[in-house]
């Protein structure tokens, strides 16, 4: 395959967006969009342009935190050179997020021939993503949902930050049911930890994106279909995040339960008919 068509790009670009922030894992949607498509998951072109239009995502959560992301660095920034400054939470917060990204670079450093060997299967997808759910329906009733985003510590971030080594070694877990599962887990209540997760996403997906990038533009995609890709899932991926923040602050979690598991079912029943290659 040399190319993927311009049609294609802006399905998967939809995907990407939708799916990259929901805590429903956007590798095993897009896994099984491409396998649908019939698009060969494992095409180094193929694998390319999931990481080039991954960036679209992660420049949507950049301009919607816009202004915290001003403020908290502002703060960062001011306390510094200025210690009157470094009682504010902002200013922490910043260190914090500095801190908790720590574990996730180094894990992803040493064990990156396990992530993209056997842990990169199908079979760990689906499997990770009905795991994942039990984790997130058992996380959104313990927790007691009474903590606000001024109350979050340290550790708070040091836990939460390193839960998202969970989706990292088990694609399909999800990056954002880790980490918002932990949240809740930790008594946040759900638009704080949804908000945590977001900003202490930032960083990993930032560097993951511009680390894959480089490899990424030299795999054969076109530049129309990687553009187009690329816009689609940056305009998705803003509303997908609008939408989330409004429904975690009415609902509970069960809906993404129960469809982590439909879609986990799906997965393995897709993969033991053979319609997709593990």
């Amino acid at each position: 395959m040399s190319a993927i068509s311009v049609g294609q790009a802006v399905v998967l670009g939809a995907v990407e967006g939708v799916t990259e922030f929901l805590p429903v894992s956007s590798t095993g949607h897009l896994k099984i969009t491409e396998g649908l498509m019939g698009i060969p998951v494992d095409d180094d072109t193929v694998v390319g342009f999931s990481a080039v239009i991954q960036v679209g995502a992660i420049a949507a959560v950049l301009v919607y935190f816009r202004k915290d992301i001003a403020r908290i660095v502002s703060a960062w920034l001011r306390g510094l050179t200025d210690r009157r400054e470094r009682h504010h939470h902002d200013y922490r917060f910043g260190w914090w997020v500095i801190y908790a990204t720590v574990p996730i670079v180094v894990v992803g450093l040493a064990a990156k021939p396990l992530i993209q060997g056997s842990l990169a299967s199908l079979w760990v997808v689906a499997g990770s993503l009905i795991a994942g759910s039990g984790v997130m329906w058992a996380a959104d009733r313990m927790g007691r949902h009474k903590r606000g985003e001024d109350d979050t510590s340290l550790k708070d971030a040091m836990l939460v930050g390193g839960s998202q080594i969970l989706a990292l070694l088990f694609p399909g877990f999800s990056r954002s049911g880790a980490t918002m599962s932990t949240a809740l887990l930790l008594d946040l209540d759900r638009v704080a930890a949804t908000r945590l997760s977001f900003f202490l996403g930032i960083p990993a997906l930032t560097g993951a994106g511009l680390y894959e990038l480089k490899d990424a533009l030299g795999t054969g995609a076109g530049a129309g279909p990687l553009v187009v890709g690329t816009a689609v899932s940056f305009v998705v991926a803003y509303a997908s995040i609008a939408w989330l923040l409004r429904f975690v602050a009415k609902h509970s979690f069960n809906a993404f339960v129960i469809y982590r598991i439909v879609v986990g079912l799906l997965l393995f029943g897709l993969l033991a008919t053979g319609v997709l290659g593990g």
